[in-house]
């Protein structure tokens, strides 16, 4: 009951300090449903109720249970950001993928190199890129190496119109259940990581090299460590392009499992289509897969032998949102403006 009253006493604060100074937020615009949710306004200006991302998230108190917005003013923020464990039900809002971004440039570590990490359940971003500017763009003179951009931990967690952009994995879908629409994801080694059990659909896979001769890419690595795991990559309608040649992806682990589902790619698809990296002699236990693919790099003649072919039960059950959501959380809002 006291958690409950603070909790309120905190966002009536906000809303009252809205209330007094509404003039100076004149950039935001037809808000929807963060109108409805207390809301923390991040401007580099100095004209919002802070300046940098991680001090808005540091003011919600520890184990908030009701969603609450961030609404981040168009700027580049040079920071790396945080959501612990113990801060839910945040809702990240920028102005647009192309104007709201977040860049730091740590790498050498998968741990610590990540510019944005998500460590709580019921997380939502959207119109918000989140770079490692270490190779992105692309040098001749940085050594290739890890360089995180984001890294997601907590369950349910959807991002709608998002960039990830980085060389080295880029994206670290290390687990929970996670949705990906309308985001661009952008890299060259390993760049869709982990073992998240996710659907991106109708996203962009960009495949980026260092130079013209710059090597074979390689989209994803997926961790699914046993047959029993849930986990998963599934894309749906999604498009693959870029500047070099790529595989679809190779096995992090070995039950890996990613699914290309209608899904457009151009002649950058290598037509070997996966590597088997560290697995051999386990491809039986593998589930790389296409369906309903199109485009010049989806001709399938050449694929590996151990490619799966899946009957419609399990490609319907994979494909289908249950396969994230079979107790029905996206349909609450905010989860489901992202519909």
């Amino acid at each position: 009951m006291a958690f409950t009253l603070l909790h309120h006493i905190f966002c009536a604060c906000i809303i009252l300090s809205f209330g007094f100074g509404q003039a100076k937020f004149g950039f935001i615009k037809k808000l929807g449903f963060i109108n409805r949710l207390p809301t923390i306004y991040v401007d580099p200006s100095g004209h919002g109720n802070f300046r940098t991302i991680q001090s808005a998230i540091d003011s919600i108190p520890s184990n908030n249970s009701e969603w609450i917005c961030i609404y981040i003013k168009a700027a580049e923020y040079r920071e790396q950001v945080t959501i612990p464990q113990d801060k839910p039900f945040i809702y990240l809002k920028g102005e647009g993928k192309r104007k709201t971004s977040v860049v730091w440039d740590a790498h050498g570590s998968i741990t610590t190199s990540a510019t944005f990490t998500s460590e709580a359940d019921n997380i939502v971003a959207k119109s918000i890129t989140f770079r490692n500017s270490y190779n992105n763009p692309p040098t001749s003179n940085n050594q290739v190496t890890v360089a995180v951009a984001a890294w997601i931990l907590g369950d349910k967690s959807a991002f709608y119109r998002c960039g990830f952009l980085g060389f080295q994995d880029t994206l670290w879908d290390h687990q929970g259940r996670h949705y990906f629409k309308l985001c661009t994801i952008e890299g060259s080694v390993d760049f869709i990581f982990g073992a998240g059990q996710s659907i991106y659909e109708r996203s962009s896979l960009s495949v980026i090299s260092k130079s013209k001769n710059g090597g074979i890419g390689v989209i994803t690595a997926q961790g699914r460590a046993t047959k029993d795991e849930p986990n998963g990559f599934i894309f749906k309608d999604c498009n693959v392009f870029g500047t070099v040649p790529t595989y679809l992806g190779r096995p992090w682990r070995d039950y890996a499992r990613v699914v290309f589902y209608n899904s457009t790619f151009s002649d950058i698809v290598a037509p070997e289509g996966w590597d088997i990296w560290n697995s051999g002699g386990r491809e039986n236990q593998i589930m790389f897969a296409e369906y309903g693919c199109k485009g010049s790099g989806s001709n399938n003649t050449g694929r590996v032998s151990w490619e799966m072919k899946l009957d419609q039960k399990t490609l319907s059950t994979l494909t289908s949102m249950n396969f994230i959501d079979s107790e029905g959380w996206m349909k609450a809002q905010p989860f489901n403006m992202l519909a």
